[in-house]
């Protein structure tokens, strides 16, 4: 499981053996440890591919004239 760590952690805290993350960066984990760390609050899941809505934006307001 793909997560993104959202609470930085004390110096020295590890996360399987590895200096944990800091902020923002994101990680693999074990699926059971990575929903732990989501439900704690402490990390969000990373979905596996952006979800593409098949539109293109269109400027807004007006003609573009």
């Amino acid at each position: 499981m793909r997560i993104r760590i959202t609470q930085a952690m004390p110096e020295g805290a590890q996360l399987n053996g590895e200096p944990w993350p800091a902020e923002g960066e994101e990680a693999d984990v074990p699926t059971a440890q990575g929903a732990h760390l989501v439900a704690s609050g402490i990390a969000e899941e990373v979905p596996d591919e952006p979800p593409r809505s098949g539109r293109k934006s269109r400027p807004k307001g007006g003609t573009g004239a």
